[in-house]
């Protein structure tokens, strides 16, 4: 099934339709994504919206070790361990 961009649609809304997706834990520094959903029980998936990983959201890497990654979303920056990078899907 193939997707067509209409008019006015916003690049993270198109980046949610491409058909890539990475878990943000593997995204490279300096690289922004969207969020495409977060995995996890729902208590989890709630605190991670509360902190501003909610669908289509931009996500900047800021810096990543082993998997660990400093990010900034929605003007905040944060820091996740591997386990919760692995957690949130980005396209």
């Amino acid at each position: 099934m193939g997707y067509r961009r209409v008019a006015g649609a916003s690049s993270a809304a198109s980046k949610l339709r491409s058909g890539s997706q990475l878990p943000l834990a593997m995204v490279g520094e300096g690289q922004t994504v969207a969020v495409a959903r977060v995995r996890g029980a729902q208590d989890l998936r709630q605190h991670m919206s509360e902190m501003g990983f909610v669908q289509g959201a931009e996500v900047k890497v800021v810096s990543r070790v082993n998997g660990d990654v400093v990010v900034s979303v929605k003007g905040a920056t944060l820091a996740l361990n591997r386990d919760m990078a692995m957690r949130i899907v980005t396209c």
